[in-house]
């Protein structure tokens, strides 16, 4: 307990560093998620190309390969002089995107085709299919999956605290340098991800609930 209570304000930042690693990692991996998952379904080839391409590089390479290119290799040719969080986030949140554009994916192939030839026989475009028509019918399925890879994320933020991220396995090396029993150490920073993991999946429960609701 004593490294609690005379680390408290450093733990306290290690947690809300991870909260918000994984909140704004999540919002990447959601958005660009979802647009991968559009360019795989995609009637144009190139599109196909591009999302197919990304999920085959992105879940082939190791997470912490991709922390060491976003902080090693992107700030001097692209962007120098970016954050540490952002770089993380960006990274974590680009890697995560492949496992969400599959799972996507993966719930619009439950959609009968009829909804989506339906749309197009009233003059709706694939955008407007897409969006209107068969990610509202593909949500329910899309949904558990989802719960699985943001969870996912979460444990794999402790990456971050590596590249100088502030975060919960950030704290934990303080610690540890400090010479503090390991044990209790990784027994607080385990707290910590279980609070942030217990809320998402909460979170997650609730929206199949609405859904269960919806139907």
């Amino acid at each position: 307990m004593n490294v609690l209570l005379d680390h408290f304000a450093e733990f306290r930042d290690g947690f809300i560093g991870t909260v918000e690693i994984t909140a704004v990692s999540s919002v990447i991996a959601l958005v660009l998620g979802l647009l991968l998952a559009g360019f795989r379904v995609s009637p144009v080839p190139p599109l196909r190309f591009f999302g197919t391409a990304w999920v085959t590089l992105l879940r082939n390479t190791p997470l912490t390969l991709l922390f060491l290119v976003f902080f090693f290799v992107v700030p001097e040719i692209f962007f120098p002089g970016m954050s540490p969080f952002l770089l993380g986030s960006l990274a974590l949140g680009f890697y995560t995107a492949s496992f969400v554009c599959e799972a996507v994916r993966s719930g619009i192939s439950t959609v009968p085709l009829g909804q989506a030839e339906a749309a197009r026989s009233i003059g709706m475009s694939f955008t407007q299919t897409l969006s209107l028509i068969v990610l509202p019918q593909a949500t329910r399925t899309v949904i558990p999956p989802l719960s699985s890879i943001f969870i996912a994320l979460t444990k794999n933020s402790a990456i971050a605290g590596a590249f100088s991220v502030a975060e919960l396995f950030g704290w934990q090396k303080l610690m540890s340098e400090d010479g503090y029993d390991i044990v209790p150490v990784f027994l607080w920073v385990a707290l910590g991800y279980l609070i942030v993991t217990f809320a998402m999946s909460g979170l997650f429960r609730l929206l199949e609930r609405r859904m269960e609701v919806a139907r």
